[in-house]
């Protein structure tokens, strides 16, 4: 029966080397010239330059990265008289390598083939295979579920200056959130302890600003220094107005110059390091002076809300609270603890949500089952708006979606809805005619990427079940073909074998390799322990099964992209659907920590009294668990009597009683019992 060879992988293609020998002993293959170009190119990055199989990286940058990687520093080809280092990692398993040189601080250009060998082959022997590098791929323009924590966002940011006022935008580009603020003197600290970005861009002009570059030194490592060109406010409006197809940006909010350079120069970079494409980006929100409660990056990081002092996330607040069920709900508790509100009536509505879930314990539970079932539909749609999405994130959003006629039976239920939760109710929308479309044309074993194929279900479309029919009638001819040869050969080792570099092959011990010459089996490679044939037989029947199977992959590739196209053209509804799966998600997982810790819900007004009675340390209590005991304390500030004095011995609880009600106020504007 035919079976698939396994060959030990090689460093390097066989194509692949065919490009990398050069036509002479004198001048450098024709492929170490394009690399160069390319490189020249991206003279900042690690270029991953597709070699068959393999991203192979050259020169400095295999020095660099066998380093970074821990993996072997080979040379092939000379340049200049000298030999090339050369590394590489496979292809199907690059995103590993690509997120520890992410972590280590790298940039890492993707060079892909734009055309098939075959026709490179066809302008000559030594023609390199036409290359183009499709993405740039840095801390803040990451996608991949591989190289993301699901439960927290990845902020790309922007600081620009115009005129002497600070502007400040962030996005991130997996999830479509993009937000805009006015930062006053001396709050660039808090407000980026607050977004923590995986990648802050500043003009070069304001990083030789000595007193600015002092503020980002807790930053500069995350920092990407461009030039000042690309944080003009007027070429920034014309970006913004260009990506969302209106006239102006008045519709969006009352944007300052200072703003629109930061948000302009968010999309600039994102379509430079996407070579062109852009992500589904919502509508940029203003978030106004004053509707956060603003945090300095010294209390931030002493409270510990979402890490502790030592960098880890076990015993920091977020951890210690969260029960959300979903990757999307878990980003919004982050975004929460982050920047409570201010604002008495919106902290309500967040409260109202979560009365209703305490309230009624059946509701919260089978909403919460039912969000266990709902994978990221937020990233996936990312993805799939980008280009880069696969079968996998189709799938993801046809799960998500078939749970939405549960959730929305369950809510409509109720009598009173909260403002909030019936808001969330109206987003979910309805989907009915897309799930039913996805759950037609998706089989039950996806691949991670299209390119893979036999995705497509068995009766979705009949011609490519024809050409399915065809590639596998192939194939049962082929294991009939090698029943007969070792029947006829009397050779009952022989087997039909395939890999990916020779195609089909019959291959036969070494000592036995002798009843096999002669015209009908023509010699193709002798191994170490086995030697390989092929027959004029062997050969048509391949070429039936690859060009069946090339047309079935084609027709499967276009089936892909209408799938897609339709879950995109209805990108702003999925959307709207994903927010209110976390807001719901959030709201349900803090009522069930209410019940759990007999939270208590607070009551909020615009005056300066602070009055807690009976207030336990979120965290330190659970630390101590049921055996321990936390006991509970009163703190009263009022404006008669602002002033506390805290004193006792070393350990006896001051820091943990001021630190206690911190907590519990920034709780209560997160919208949180406490």
């Amino acid at each position: 029966m035919m079976t698939e060879a396994h060959d030990p992988p090689p460093i390097i293609s066989a194509e692949a080397a065919g490009e990398m020998d050069a036509a002479d002993g004198k001048a450098p293959p024709p492929v170490v010239s394009q690399y160069l170009s390319i490189k020249q190119e991206h003279p900042d990055c690690l270029l991953f330059y597709r070699l068959g199989d393999f991203y192979e990286l050259f020169f400095d940058d295999a020095v660099q990265a066998s380093a970074a990687l821990d993996i072997v520093l080979t040379r092939r080809g000379r340049h200049l008289g000298q030999d090339i280092p050369m590394c590489g990692v496979p292809v199907r398993s690059h995103a590993s390598y690509l997120s520890k040189l992410i972590r280590s601080g790298f940039k890492v250009a993707v060079c892909e083939q734009m055309e098939d060998p075959a026709a490179a082959r066809k302008r000559g022997s030594k023609s390199p295979v036409e290359r183009a590098v499709v993405r740039v791929v840095t801390s803040g323009t990451l996608i991949e579920d591989e190289l993301l924590d699901a439960r927290s966002n990845n902020f790309l940011a922007a600081v620009a200056l115009v005129q002497g006022q600070l502007g400040l935008a962030w996005v991130d580009i997996s999830t479509g959130d993009f937000q805009v603020q006015g930062v006053p003197g001396g709050g660039l600290a808090a407000a980026l302890a607050r977004l923590a970005p995986g990648e802050l861009l500043i003009s070069d002009r304001l990083m030789q600003d000595p007193g600015f570059y002092e503020t980002l030194a807790e930053w500069k490592s995350v920092v990407t220094p461009l030039p000042a060109s690309r944080f003009d406010s007027g070429s920034g409006a014309s970006r913004l107005e260009a990506l969302y197809e209106v006239k102006t940006l008045d519709a969006f909010g009352a944007f300052d110059r200072a703003e629109i350079a930061a948000a302009g120069a968010l999309v600039d970079y994102i379509e430079l390091t996407q070579k062109g494409r852009l992500p589904r980006l919502c509508q940029p929100r203003r978030l106004a002076p004053g509707a956060v409660m603003e945090i300095d990056a010294a209390t931030r990081r002493n409270l510990e809300l979402t890490e502790t002092l030592t960098g880890g996330t076990r015993g920091s607040l977020r951890a210690v609270i969260d029960r959300t069920m979903t990757g999307a709900g878990a980003r919004l508790l982050t975004l929460t603890l982050g920047a409570p509100l201010t604002d008495p009536e919106a902290i309500g509505q967040r409260l109202d949500a979560v009365q209703f879930f305490v309230d009624l314990e059946p509701v919260r539970t089978t909403v919460r089952e039912t969000l266990r079932r709902c994978p990221d539909i937020e990233r996936a749609l990312s993805r799939l708006t980008l280009g880069r999405g696969g079968p996998r994130d189709l799938a993801a959003i046809r799960i998500a979606l078939t749970q939405i006629p549960t959730l929305r039976q369950t809510l409509a239920g109720s009598a009173m809805l909260p403002l909030l939760v019936q808001g969330c109710l109206d987003d979910l929308g309805h989907h009915e005619i897309l799930c039913d479309r996805l759950e037609r044309a998706l089989g039950p074993e996806l691949p991670l990427a299209a390119r893979d194929g036999n995705f497509i279900a068995k009766g979705y479309d009949p011609a490519l079940d024809e050409l399915r029919q065809a590639e596998a009638e192939g194939r049962r001819l082929i294991a009939g073909l090698e029943a007969r040869y070792a029947r006829e050969t009397a050779v009952p080792g022989l087997k039909i074998r395939h890999n990916n570099v020779i195609g089909y092959f019959i291959e036969v011990s070494a000592k036995l390799a002798d009843k096999l010459l002669g015209n009908l089996f023509i010699h193709r490679q002798t191994m170490a322990t086995a030697v390989r044939f092929t027959t004029v037989e062997l050969s048509e029947l391949e070429s039936r099964i690859r060009g069946a199977g090339a047309r079935a992959l084609a027709l499967e590739l276009e089936l892909f992209e209408h799938l897609v196209g339709e879950v995109t053209g209805r990108a702003e509804e999925l959307a709207a659907t994903a927010r209110a799966l976390a807001k719901l998600d959030l709201a349900a997982a803090l009522a069930l920590l209410a019940v759990e810790k007999d939270y208590r819900r607070p009551i909020l007004d615009r005056s300066m009294e602070f009055d807690i009675q009976g207030g336990r340390h979120p965290v330190v209590e659970t630390a101590l668990g049921s055996a321990g005991g936390f006991v509970a304390n009163d703190c009263v500030l009022a404006p008669d009597g602002r002033l506390w004095l805290l004193t006792g011995p070393n350990m006896a609880g001051k820091s943990t009683f001021l630190r206690q009600n911190a907590l519990i106020a920034i709780l209560a504007q997160a919208g949180s019992f406490v």
